[in-house]
């Protein structure tokens, strides 16, 4: 019996007060505010929590309920629906892939399989954007597909987001307004400038998606009808992306000759228009243009220095992949694909095209010569099936085969399989890769898509980046090569890219952020796909959570297709 009301007050509160105290414990981000519930629905148990901001690992768990990071800590006397043992292994936010090209993958495989299982949780769309679409847009992508057959059933960007979601995905995906889309819906695949009302037209279009959710605005300069853009014209669609507090991407206009140039172009771009930049797969591209990287990063270090939001990402390997229509000059494209294969049937015009590949030019990106050889530009994917034992060879065997000029099979190739023709080009320098990915404001992305060793994706080969670029980071150059401690590496996946896009609580391991979390062996992870078998998935990944649901378990897919729209807010 209670001997006063005071007594009695203790004995209610009493085992409230033990409860609280049992689960009130130290975290990894300072002191915990208020009291921990007792059970969570997920706790991931006696692991090196890394929390994304390049901080030293602090061993403890991590407590989840529902879709969202309830505790970090000490959290023995808790229990949980489920529980992961981490021990051994290092638990860090999920990482984001700063440059994906999924768009279509996942369309017809939403489970992402070739990145979720790299510890990736998060998709950024860039260089191109699947909306807004016009109905001849519409027609000529359904007439272009290759294996990938798909409906399209959206016109707005935003609306291709919403489909994705609805359809399940095991990643959330985010993503820019492509320029050159926006350029394509209005003026068409014509070299020619805007007049005042399509500018107006073509700022509206941002404007409106903007509005609905996309990041910024980005374009791809290497490409028609991205090259046909002037300066001027980005400027004015990033002020407008820039009044939502939006960012500007880019795949520059020149990665080899003119890299200085395009650099400054893009700390232009960023001053005029007042909003941050990133450089999308920054390097030095062909032998010549390696020395270039060092005055590339004091460029953009000095940038940053003066106030200016410069940043870039890269991928792990010596060689880019883009279309085998990528050596041919941009002109070749003027009036968009079907114009070309018109002229690559004219035989003085081929002799003209020919004449442009193989003359060292600043004009365009001839990325036939960029290479060196014709031994180092390898064909993976095609479209006819008539064409698709050649996946695989360089382009130098497959002219000897054919008893032809390397540069006449490229004209001859691309007009029988219309198509850009899947390839990969040699470029690059190991010590400009060891050298950039040591800057701070360096973060990560595949450049490539999410794909499976399975169904259709084995109909071509691929870049080994669609499955081992993140592990080829920490296993390659982290563990073996020390060229980063892991916390850093961390936080070049995780905090700095989640930081740069303003995407709201993600990248971070802290209470009330949303739950993306992966937790790998950092002893064993490491990448396995090659140039020769690229349909590899990568090894060490033991658990990945999207959104507090499990997606990976014990290395395999559970195919909760938890992933969700991130929508950038001003």
């Amino acid at each position: 019996m209670c001997t006063s009301a005071t007594t009695c007050l203790a004995r209610i509160l009493a085992p409230v007060l033990m409860i609280a105290l049992l689960v009130t414990t130290a975290a990894v981000q300072g002191k915990p505010s208020g009291p921990r519930p007792v059970t969570f629905d997920v706790i991931i148990r006696d692991g090196d929590v890394y929390d994304g901001t390049g901080g030293p690992a602090v061993h403890g768990d991590v407590g989840i309920t529902g879709d969202r990071i309830a505790a970090i800590g000490d959290l023995k006397g808790a229990t949980a629906t489920t529980t992961i043992d981490a021990k051994g292994l290092a638990v860090a936010p999920g990482f984001i892939n700063m440059l994906s090209h999924s768009e279509v993958s996942l369309i017809v495989d939403g489970r992402s399989m070739g990145e979720i299982k790299q510890g990736i949780t998060t998709q950024i769309f860039g260089e191109l954007s699947m909306g807004p679409l016009n109905e001849e847009m519409k027609q000529r992508i359904i007439a272009n597909q290759g294996d990938i057959k798909f409906d399209i059933q959206w016109t707005t960007l935003s609306e291709y987001l919403t489909w994705l979601e609805k359809h399940g995905v095991s990643q959330n995906v985010a993503s820019f307004i492509g320029a050159q889309t926006v350029r394509e819906y209005v003026i068409g695949l014509e070299d020619k400038p805007p007049t005042p009302d399509q500018l107006e037209k073509m700022r509206g279009l941002v404007r409106r998606e903007m509005e609905a959710g996309a990041l910024g605005v980005t374009t791809a300069l290497i490409y028609p009808p991205a090259f046909f853009a002037r300066t001027e014209e980005l400027i004015e669609l990033c002020k407008v992306a820039a009044k939502y507090k939006g960012k500007y991407s880019v795949h520059m206009r020149s990665e080899g000759n003119r890299l200085i140039e395009a650099i400054e172009e893009t700390i232009r771009i960023s001053r005029e228009a007042g909003l941050p930049a990133e450089i999308y797969h920054l390097k030095a591209a062909g032998q010549s243009n390696w020395p270039k990287m060092d005055r590339a990063i004091a460029m953009i270090d000095d940038a940053r220095r003066k106030g200016l939001k410069i940043t870039a990402d890269m991928y792990m390997y010596l060689a880019g992949g883009t279309g085998l229509d990528a050596a041919m000059p941009p002109w070749v494209f003027d009036g968009g694909q079907e114009a070309a294969y018109k002229r690559l049937q004219d035989p003085a015009t081929r002799n003209k095209i020919a004449a442009a590949i193989r003359t060292p030019t600043n004009d365009w990106e001839n990325l036939y010569l960029l290479s060196g050889s014709p031994d180092k530009i390898l064909l993976l994917g095609f479209k006819s099936e008539a064409l698709k034992p050649l996946s695989g060879k360089t382009l130098a065997e497959v002219a000897r085969m054919r008893g032809k000029d390397p540069v006449e099979t490229i004209m001859d190739l691309v007009l029988e399989d219309r198509s850009r023709i899947g390839t990969i080009y040699f470029l690059m320098s190991e010590e400009n890769i060891r050298k950039q990915l040591r800057q701070p404001w360096v973060s990560f992305g595949s450049d490539g898509s999410s794909v499976a060793p399975e169904g259709v994706f084995r109909k071509a080969s691929v870049h080994p980046r669609f499955y081992g670029n993140f592990a080829r980071l920490l296993g390659k150059y982290v563990r073996d090569e020390k060229l980063l401690p892991l916390e850093e590496a961390v936080r070049k996946l995780t905090g700095l890219p989640a930081g740069n896009l303003g995407l709201d609580r993600r990248g971070l391991l802290r209470e009330g952020y949303y739950a993306d979390v992966v937790a790998f062996d950092p002893q064993t992870i490491a990448d396995r796909a090659t140039f020769a078998k690229p349909h590899q998935y990568s090894q060490g990944f033991d658990t990945v959570l999207v959104n507090g649901a499990i997606e990976v378990e014990g290395g395999k897919l559970t195919d909760a297709r938890s992933g969700r729209t991130v929508r950038h807010r001003p």
